[in-house]
């Protein structure tokens, strides 16, 4: 039997218990899951890409409620909005390319205006 004093990882308590334990608790556990994947370079990557999304997204969608909306691109810029972050591209029959934060899209117009758009799903009944 070992006779070592083995103590938790995270707050260095003694553990009791089954060998192999590492933690003393749940919350210590937790805790340091969160710990190594806030270490994690690509996890807090794409954490700051998620926000920077959700934040155009909502801006987009502040500015046009109705879903269809014409505005000066210096409106959004200084609310915050990031003209380098989108989900995706769509590429109209006329040839205009929509970028889409999620739901909401924005194509760049003359005269530094910006057309924002709700995505519209096709209806097959239609």
């Amino acid at each position: 039997m070992d006779k070592t004093k083995r103590t938790c990882e995270t707050c260095d308590q003694p553990l009791v218990g089954r060998a192999g334990k590492v933690y003393c608790s749940n919350q210590c556990r937790a805790a340091a899951s969160n710990r190594r994947r806030s270490e994690d370079a690509g996890e807090r990557l794409m954490k700051e890409t998620n926000n920077k999304l959700r934040h155009n997204r909502f801006l987009l969608q502040r500015y046009s409620p109705e879903g269809k909306t014409t505005l000066r691109r210096e409106v959004l810029q200084m609310a915050g909005f990031d003209f380098r972050h989108f989900t995706h591209l769509y590429r109209s029959k006329q040839g205009n390319t929509y970028h889409f934060c999620y739901d909401y899209g924005y194509l760049l117009l003359q005269d530094e205006k910006v057309l924002i758009v709700n995505w519209q799903a096709y209806m097959e009944n239609k």
